[in-house]
């Protein structure tokens, strides 16, 4: 599994609940109470070059004045929240703070060649807010998180555990007259950055001594505890589908205790011992009739063969062979659960 170089405990993600909180609470306060201080907040490259406003390139990229992109771009740092949890915040905080600089140089390139080309000036009109480094994401999201399909519609077309976010994002593209600016600068600069074009991911980092700082604040105020297993399901649910429900969360529950269990009684020829063999699946046990009585369980059947396409996507993500197989063994071949608890390692 990849070493996380991080002070933060990459399971907590406090990098990723500040972002998410913090701005949106001081959007909400320019919005509602004290909207006559939104004129310190706007992004206006006109004043940068004219007025020598330097400031207004930190303040300008860290608030969102329009609720729907503060909206649009909480619900994308909720979701690329896993980034934190794989690399460690340190790592993440280095991307967002090197995508960040990095944009603000591609903006003003971009706003010199759409005036000089088209003889349009947006120098005055870019959108406000954390939103450069929110597209720079994309780019890692794309390039490591694999696609898995969940459902397939209109023949060729088909839904995946990615849709969802790159619809959210195709919303927050189209929010405003000049954010597909800043969208593309945000991209190039991701894309700088997540290929270590120039060494720039190590002059643009974050210092060991500031991450240990923000460690020591931060952790206490954003950090939470793991959910229990007692949590509720099947809010207005039947009583069967409740039930149902509450078998599988048991089943996944057993699939990572077995999964965990295994791992240190790993043998270099045998491999992980076969659970299943000895316990059957509580899905199996799914379909009882309760109405005439427990029936006798029969014995599992041994497990299918692991895909190697799914092993090769569990090695691209950082992933070794052995933890990878693993992990498909113990979760049937499912890549969304062997993926989720791999990260949960």
């Amino acid at each position: 599994i990849l070493k996380v170089a991080s002070s933060f405990p990459p399971d907590k993600a406090p990098l990723s609940k500040s972002l998410l909180l913090v701005p949106s609470a001081l959007s909400l306060l320019l919005a509602l109470l004290l909207p006559h201080c939104q004129k310190f907040f706007v992004y206006d490259l006109q004043a940068v070059k004219h007025d020598f406003q330097i400031w207004r390139l930190i303040c300008g990229r860290i608030i969102c004045l329009d609720l729907k992109d503060t909206f649009c771009s909480s619900l994308l740092i909720y979701n690329f929240r896993i980034f934190e949890r794989r690399y460690g915040s340190r790592k993440f905080a280095s991307f967002l703070l090197g995508s960040w600089i990095l944009s603000a140089f591609f903006d003003l390139i971009l706003v010199e060649v759409i005036q000089y080309s088209f003889g349009i000036t947006a120098a005055s009109n870019l959108p406000s807010g954390f939103l450069a480094p929110v597209f720079a994401l994309f780019v890692p999201f794309y390039c490591s998180i694999p696609r898995v399909q969940v459902a397939q519609i209109l023949g060729p077309l088909s839904i995946t555990n990615k849709t969802l976010i790159y619809i959210l994002g195709l919303q927050l593209f189209t929010s405003g007259s000049y954010i597909w600016i800043v969208a593309i600068s945000g991209l190039i600069s991701g894309m700088c950055y997540d290929s270590k074009m120039f060494q720039v991911h190590q002059v643009l980092c974050i210092p060991t001594w500031m991450a240990k700082f923000f460690s020591w604040t931060l952790e206490p105020i954003f950090s939470s505890s793991e959910p229990t297993s007692e949590a509720r399901i099947g809010m207005g649910a039947t009583v069967d589908i409740q039930r149902q429900q509450r078998m599988e969360l048991l089943d996944r529950q057993l699939m990572f205790s077995q999964f965990a269990q295994g791992r240190p009684q790993r043998q270099p020829q045998g491999g992980m011992i076969n659970w299943n063999r000895l316990f059957p699946p509580l899905r199996q046990r799914r379909n009882i009739n309760y109405q005439d009585g427990r029936r006798s369980e029969q014995a599992a059947s041994p497990p299918p063969e692991v895909s190697e396409e799914q092993v090769a996507r569990l090695m691209e993500m950082g992933f070794s062979r052995g933890d990878a197989l693993e992990a498909l063994r113990a979760s049937n071949n499912d890549l969304n659960v062997a993926t989720n608890f791999l990260l949960q390692q």
